[in-house]
């Protein structure tokens, strides 16, 4: 599994590169362990990080949130051990949740309960 994880390669960002891409919005963040790129959780409506996973083979991701260093491992559904990546170890810790603060809709909650409908 050495080839999941790059502790030397940084984060492709500070909020999810797809989201980004669209004026999109986000509950949480991930950070792929072998390339960098931050994608949002399986919370948010979009799942980007899980895109990604599937699309690149990268099983391995990071918390990108403030205080959390835990790492899973999408293959196995699992929590994993891993090194400390680069820095920066999350998105600013200003940052609102979900953010990126001012593209937040009001009825983010609801959105949210549709999509789990």
């Amino acid at each position: 599994m050495s080839d999941a994880i790059d502790p030397e390669v940084p984060p492709s960002g500070t909020g999810c590169v797809e989201c980004d891409a669209v004026n999109g919005w986000w509950v949480h963040l991930r950070r792929c362990a072998a390339c960098g790129h931050v994608g949002c959780c399986d919370d948010s409506l979009a799942r980007h990080a899980a895109a990604h996973w599937r699309a690149t083979g990268h099983p391995i991701i990071q918390s990108f949130e403030p205080g959390e260093d835990w790492f899973w491992n999408y293959d196995a559904n699992e929590y994993y051990d891993g090194p400390e990546l680069a820095a920066p170890q999350s998105h600013p810790a200003d940052e609102t949740v979900p953010g990126p603060r001012g593209r937040v809709p009001q009825d983010w909650m609801a959105q949210l309960r549709q999509r789990e409908q």
